[in-house]
Formats: C-alpha cells, structure tokens, sequence
C-alpha cells in the first residue's frame, strides 16, 4: 500500500512537471507569435477619407483607384510609407477584404477543423517570429497602414497587421512546402539582334495557382513614393510586395521559383526584396547590391531587365548564398532551375532539373524563340500563350511543362526602354492584353475623372482559342476535376475524353477508381497516363506504385 501510495505520488509530480512545462511552452508559444505592429511618426492619414464618384472609381488627394473596362483593376498611390498603406487600403478596402475571404476559404478547406486552424494561427506566428526584423521600416509601415482596412472577421488567425504580414510570406511558405505545386513560372527577354527593333522585351507568365477566385481582382498598381523611384506592379489587394514589375527607370524584375529546402524560420519575404529593387534600383549593379543585402528563407530567381545596362541577368538567390547568370547573349530564359555555375551544379538544382517539368519548358521555349526569328511584343505573347509541347506534340491543355499552363494569375510584357507594359486579362494569359505607358500614367499627377488610362491603340486582341471546341472541353475538365477534387461523383470517360492527350486527366480517373476499388478500371486509366507527357517524376512515381499494388490486388 505505502509503495503504492509513493508511486502515485512520482506519477503525480511527474504529471505534475509534464503539464507545468506544456504550460510554459504554450504559453511561449503564443507570446512568441504576436507581431506588435510599428509607430509611425505621423499617423494623421488613418483621418482621411476616400471620396467615391460612381462606377467603383474613387480618389483621395492625388491618389486614385478604379475599375477599368478591360476586368483590370488600376491603382495609382503617392506620399510616405504609413500614408501610402492607409491610402492603399482605404482606395482598395473591398479587394483587401474579398482577398482575405478567399485566402481564408482555402484554409478552411485545406484544415476542416476550427481547433486546428487556430492552432495553425500559433504554428505560423512562432515560424515568422522573426519576420517583421527581416522587413525594413518603410515596408511594415506601409503594411500597418494597409492593415488598418482588413476585415475584422479573421483576428483568430491573428491582429489585422499581423495576418497582413503573414499573407507576405505565404508565396514562400507554399513554394517551400508544396515545391512548385504551386508555382512554376516562365519568364525571358530579347534584346539587340533578337528583337525586330532591337529593343529590349521581357516576357511573363506568373504561374501561381491557389484557386480561381485569387486570380478574379487582379490590381496594375502604379506606385510614387516619398523616396526611390515610381514603379509599377501587378498585385492584389492587401500585397504590397511585388512578383513582377518595373520603375520608370527602366528597370524591370520578375521572380521565377527554385527548389528550396523546408525552411525552421521566416526572413525577408522574395516579394519585399523584388519591391526593394524595384523602387531602390536604376541598374544591374543597384539591384545586385539589393538582392545580396537581405536574408531569404527560400530560393529564387530573380530575372532584372535594365535600360541603362542594355541587357537582363538573373540573380539566382538561396537561404545561403548568391550568384548571377549572364547568358552572354541577347536573349535569356528563365523557368524553375539555376543555371549559374556556382547554383546550377548544386545536387539540389540537379534534382530539381531531373524531376520537375522545369527544364522541359526551358526547352520548348527556347525552341520557340529559334523558330519565330526576331522577336516582337505580339511574338513574345504567342510564345506566353503557347500550350503545346517540343517540336509542337499536343500534351495535353493544363501540362506543366507546358508555357502556358492555363492556371496563370497573370501574364506580363515590359519593353524597359519604352516604359511600356502589358497586362493580361482573363482568363489566365488568353484575354487582351492591355498596353499602359508608364511616362502618361505618371504624368497625370492624379486623375480627377474616371477615364481610361491605357493605351487602347497598343492592345493586343485576345487569343482566337477562347472561341474553339478545344476551350470549352478545357471548361468541362476543369469542372470535372474539381468535382473531384472536392469529393464528387463524376463520369470518368467524360474527364479522359475531355481533355485526351493530358496524363493528369488519367491520373485523376484512376486515382477516383482507386479509391472505390474499381481496380481493373483504374489499372486501365494508368496504362495510359504512363504513354502520355508525365510532368514530374512524383507523379510518374505515384502511377507506377499504383500500379504495382493494383497487380497486387488484382493477382490470383
């Protein structure tokens, strides 16, 4: 009995110091992930007020916002920091709020449970603990001024200033995790004897995928702050950082991503370094020094266009280290691999070309470039638009290692010494493109009547496949596999026959025949999608193994 009694009291003390430490550590744990937000000098712009003139066009002193005719949303912001995020915000209050719904729309499908996603809440606050010291001054102002107009509906996920700038390492976070699930864009230039009048043209596609509805409010945000040079982006609203863009020195970047490692901890968001070339940096050299200045927890590309230097190069960049690519040409190609010496022969980046639809694209482009002879801004988006595959083969419409991959949030074309930019319109990089001049666009010193601002008569017309056969069978793919995706009953000759030539639409029926132990059925799906242009060596992987256990199943 006494035994006894002292065993319980060990188990007790035991329990006792168990529970006391998970204490502790929750906690530290929730300590830890609070961001307290920074304390502008002047904080008087919270008091303005945006003025609406009718038809979703809105202004506030020189800064303006509207909806233009083509689907594109345009925003023009001028002044310091914290005004420049209070006034961004209040112009934009309705995308802040809509993108946020849907940001939190894919959570909640991606984490059914409330208790789990408040516990993610704490998970992603202790990852960026250190992130708002890894973002300069001037970028958290102006994110605590753009917080300022969030919804209040989300402050289980974290403070307004907070959750802004958790959303600002969510490209980082899912390129690192998901490693090019989610992205895997393509992005070239020309310039000299590869383009018709020798100009420079620099070409986009930002092939970031998180829904249709991330992609439905795209913002041409044309920004003049207090200190650097004017630049342009294209965003969305609550993101003051920047994927692709160029400053009215001529100097254009966009961001391609590379395999990275799991990251233990956040630093300097990609986008808030590309932000800080763009508005700091009138050449390579500038955006150079830039680029090597900040601490990243992932690994990018960045491809920098300059006017002044006449060329482009790209800043390929890891959690480590640094090293530039100069093709030492007048043409330069960037997908999802390093191609320097010093990163490209890295075992990481070796991986990457042999398992990924990366060097497969870099081909198919530059097999395009050889082919179309000097280049030209109509050329340039026929190649961001083309969804075959080497030598022409029909791969399938949705391939990733297609160009166009159909899933873009936006395409992009920028002749730096023009100051020229176009803009894609929905869908994905298949609408018009829309042509702004960015000397008009900063002339207008604020614009006080809701006009057009882009250069209709440099539109290029959308592409003729909207109108075929072809798209409207895309359409009922994408359906079906969303039915799929989200757990319904689909026909699956009605998804393999809608989309033929496309091993993703064979994986799908076979996977959905899998799990409902149709096991010849699905057999016979895989066979196929073995024959067709598999885009990654995972899912050839996952069709072989699926294979190996249906033969399995299915043996006497």
């Amino acid at each position: 009995m006494l035994k006894r009694k002292k065993w319980l009291r060990r188990l007790l003390r035991v329990l006792g110091v168990f529970i006391t430490l998970l204490i502790i550590a929750a906690v530290y744990f929730v300590q830890v992930s609070k961001t307290d937000p920074p304390k502008p000098a002047d904080m008087s712009s919270l008091l303005l007020q945006r003025t609406g003139h009718g038809n979703g066009f809105y202004t506030l002193n020189n800064s303006w916002f509207r909806h233009s005719k083509s689907g594109l949303y345009e925003l023009y912001v001028e002044g310091d920091a914290f005004e420049r995020g209070v006034i961004n915000g209040k112009l934009t209050r309705e995308l802040v709020v809509r993108q946020e719904d849907h940001f939190a729309e894919q959570i909640t499908k991606m984490v059914p449970s409330k208790f789990k996603r408040n516990f993610l809440k704490y998970l992603i606050g202790f990852f960026n603990r250190k992130l708002d010291k890894n973002i300069t001054e001037e970028y958290r102002e102006e994110i605590y001024g753009i917080s300022n107009s969030a919804s209040p509906d989300y402050r289980y996920l974290g403070t307004n200033y907070q959750r802004m700038l958790n959303y600002h390492a969510a490209h980082d976070i899912g390129h690192a995790v998901q490693n090019l699930a989610l992205v895997g864009c393509t992005s070239f230039g020309t310039w000299g004897s590869m383009s018709a009048d020798s100009t420079m043209i620099i070409g986009r596609n930002f092939d970031f995928y998180v829904g249709d509805k991330f992609a439905e409010d795209k913002i041409v945000a044309f920004f003049n702050p207090s200190l650097g040079h004017k630049f342009m982006t294209v965003t969305w609203g609550g993101f003051v950082g920047a994927v692709s863009g160029m400053n009215d020195q001529g100097l254009s970047v966009t961001i391609n991503a590379a395999k990275s490692d799991l990251p233990t901890g956040s630093a300097t968001p990609v986008s808030l370094v590309t932000r800080e070339i763009l508005q700091y940096a009138k050449n390579i050299s500038e955006a150079i020094v830039i680029a090597r200045s900040r601490k990243m927890f992932v690994s990018e590309s960045f491809l920098v266009a300059s006017a002044a230097d006449n060329k482009a190069v790209i800043i390929e960049k890891t959690p480590d280290s640094l090293d530039i690519y100069d093709s030492q040409k007048e043409f330069i190609v960037c997908t999802n691999h390093f191609q320097s010496k010093g990163l490209g022969n890295t075992k990481m980046n070796r991986e990457q070309e042999n398992e990924s639809a990366s060097v497969y694209r870099y081909k198919r482009l530059t097999e395009l470039l050889d082919a179309n002879g000097k280049n030209t801004v109509q050329n340039t988006i026929n190649i961001l638009r083309d969804r075959k595959g080497l030598n022409g083969t029909d791969i399938g419409m949705g391939n990733e290692k297609a160009i166009n991959q159909l899933i873009a949030h936006h395409s992009v074309v920028f002749e730096p010494k023009k100051l020229l930019v176009w803009v894609s319109t929905a869908p994905w990089q298949l609408g018009e493109y829309v042509a702004y001049d960015l000397n008009t666009i900063f002339a207008l010193k604020g614009l006080k009547e809701n006009r057009e601002v882009a250069d209709s008569s440099l539109a290029i017309a959308a592409d003729p496949f909207l109108s075929t056969p072809a798209f409207k069978q895309f359409e009922v793919f994408r359906k079906l596999k969303q039915q799929v995706m989200d757990g319904g009953t689909i026909n699956t000759d009605s998804l393999v026959t809608s989309n033929p030539e496309f091993y993703n639409a064979y994986l799908l029926a076979g996977d959905y025949l899998y799990k409902q132990k149709k096991y010849a059925m699905a057999l016979q799906h895989y066979q196929v999608a073995l024959t067709k242009e598999i885009a990654t060596k995972k899912e050839a992987d996952h069709i072989k193994e699926q294979i190996k256990k249906i033969n399995k199943k299915l043996a006497p």
